[in-house]
């Protein structure tokens, strides 16, 4: 079915025009993604952060308008006109209509890195990948054979295959030749500090009750960091270093809550703020009329969740509010363990997150996809676990934990990290044997709009990052995808109408899109286009732009 094209005006609501937003250039404060400001226009056209567009949600879809008309095709309002119960006749602008959103489950390669040195008797575990500079580097951490933990750091040209650096930095039974480091955690590079504080590290940590107490006078602290563990302060530290290898740990702690599990910061530039994902619980408090300590089986009705913070100043982290729950479509019995917030590979602003799901009912977990705009508010991606703990007696057959960052392959397929646990979670951990493994989305195909049938849809108005638009996306045999691309206004630009598409049939990775007679956009980079689409029986990966 055709769109309608009789578009006299958008309307965000009643009766009121569009108002356009230009973002400003970039290095001035901008938008943290499309989350409504209110000191700031609202509206399009937007501004894409990399040279790629996924649709990780609904955001980058025109709603559609729909519209009552008279019987010469003329609008007609509510309040505005007279007319009998049938004479006005309904009609639809840019409404989309038979497509979805879905997550893809990934196919998992590994182990990747399995025990191999007297530092790694029991197993390796991956803390965090990066690629920068042409190569792929992972912290992570080993265990020896009496279960002394070890950080450990690794290195990779192509993220499969991994060395062990000789750094130097820590002596293993007589011998610096080796790849320990001293200190660990979950590594970030921060492009706005200076060169001694280029990467920073945080993770859980106890805080010395003697400066614990100089700290309270100072700072906000949570009380259940105290209250979990009597006798010790759980709280969140975190150390800084000029290349990733050679750290300084702060004095002080950066936030004192409770947050036993792997923790997760990075520098938003959108933002221009220090963002961190922490544990979090999904409990009330304890009615003031009942102040005795309790046994600790009433911490068990606190049900792991996910946390935020957001900093100016790296060194004071404001306490974390939950921002993921269990929510009431899971079993009572699931929890949210580690949160693995990272972001599409080539489109930074459009945030992901791949929690670990505890199914505490068997001990094991399974790796979901969370996404958001702009990583305060999250929704769950329909489809299956993009993960799942694998069959008993595989070397990932008791639990698995996906770890930062999402990395593009040279092949362009994107990678997560995560380590898996021969044993359940909790099961009697002097046996334990656990490694790193990939999972793996081949050609970058994690989040797909989907049209099983019959679709169609219109994107917001955005500047075009670039003047050539690529499509990855398949179809099947009798499926096609056609595109026309649009003004501000949602005037088609000459050429480039569905009237002048080549339709795309079969499997298109990174595809150039054309039209007849027309191979660019017709818009300069950085000005308003959007684009609509029509699909037969097919997927869209995303479109990018060169």
């Amino acid at each position: 079915m055709r769109i309608r094209q009789t578009r006299q005006r958008r309307r965000t609501g009643v009766g009121i025009a569009v108002v356009v937003a230009f973002c400003e250039p970039w290095g001035a404060t901008v938008p943290t993604a499309l989350a409504l400001q209110h000191d700031r226009l609202a509206g399009e056209p937007h501004k894409l952060a990399g040279h790629r567009l996924v649709f990780t949600t609904w955001a980058f879809v025109r709603p559609g308008q729909l519209d009552w008309q008279d019987a010469s095709g003329k609008s007609v309002y509510a309040g505005d006109a007279k007319l009998g119960p049938t004479e006005a006749r309904f009609a639809t602008i840019d409404s989309p209509r038979g497509v979805r959103l879905v997550a893809e489950p990934a196919r998992r390669i590994g182990p990747i890195l399995a025990a191999e040195k007297p530092w790694e008797a029991m197993g390796v575990s991956a803390g965090i990948l990066l690629h920068e500079d042409g190569k792929y580097r992972l912290w992570g951490g080993g265990q020896d054979a009496e279960g002394k933990r070890y950080a450990c750091y690794f290195e990779s040209a192509d993220g499969r295959n991994w060395q062990r650096p000789n750094l130097g930095l820590v002596e293993f039974n007589g011998s610096r030749e080796n790849n320990l480091l001293l200190g660990g955690g979950s590594v970030f590079k921060d492009p706005t500090a200076p060169t001694e504080e280029r990467y920073k590290a945080v993770w859980h940590g106890d805080f010395p009750p003697k400066r614990f107490e100089e700290y309270k006078q100072r700072r906000p602290w949570s009380v259940p960091a105290t209250q979990f563990d009597p006798g010790r302060v759980h709280s969140i530290r975190a150390a800084v270093s000029p290349d990733g290898l050679r750290w300084t740990e702060l004095a002080d702690s950066i936030s004192v809550e409770p947050s036993d599990t792997h923790i997760v910061a990075y520098y938003d530039a959108q933002l221009g703020k220090y963002v961190m994902y922490t544990r979090n619980y999904m409990v009330g408090p304890r009615a003031e009329e009942f102040t005795e300590p309790m046994a600790r089986r009433s911490e068990f009705v606190a049900r792991r969740a996910i946390g935020r913070s957001e900093t100016a100043n790296f060194r004071e982290f404001p306490l974390s509010e939950v921002v993921i729950e269990p929510g009431n479509d899971m079993p009572p019995t699931d929890t949210c363990y580690t949160n693995c917030r990272t972001s599409i590979p080539g489109a930074w602003d459009l945030h992901l997150m791949f929690p670990a799901i505890y199914h505490q009912a068997d001990d094991t977990t399974s790796v979901v996809l969370f996404t958001s705009l702009d990583g305060k508010v999250w929704h769950s991606m329909p489809g299956p676990a993009v993960l799942k703990t694998a069959d008993f007696g595989q070397w990932d057959g008791g639990c698995v934990f996906a770890v930062p960052s999402l990395v593009e392959l040279a092949n362009g397929d994107w990678a997560l990290a995560y380590t898996g646990y021969a044993y359940p979670h909790k099961y009697p951990r002097g046996s334990w044997r656990y490694g790193v493994g990939l999972a793996v989305w081949p050609k970058g195909r994690l989040v797909a709009l989907a049209a099983d049938e019959i679709g169609e849809f219109t994107t917001t108005a955005f500047l075009a990052p670039g003047t050539r638009l690529r499509i990855n996306a398949v179809t099947a045999r009798a499926g096609s995808i056609q595109i026309e691309a649009a003004d501000l206004a949602g005037k088609p630009i000459p050429g480039r109408s569905f009237d002048d598409a080549l339709p795309i049939v079969g499997d298109h990775f990174w595809t150039p899109v054309t039209w007849k007679n027309a191979a660019d956009l017709g818009v300069q980079k950085g000005e308003p286009i959007e684009f609509r689409f029509r699909l037969k029986m097919a997927r869209i990966y995303g479109v990018q732009f060169n």
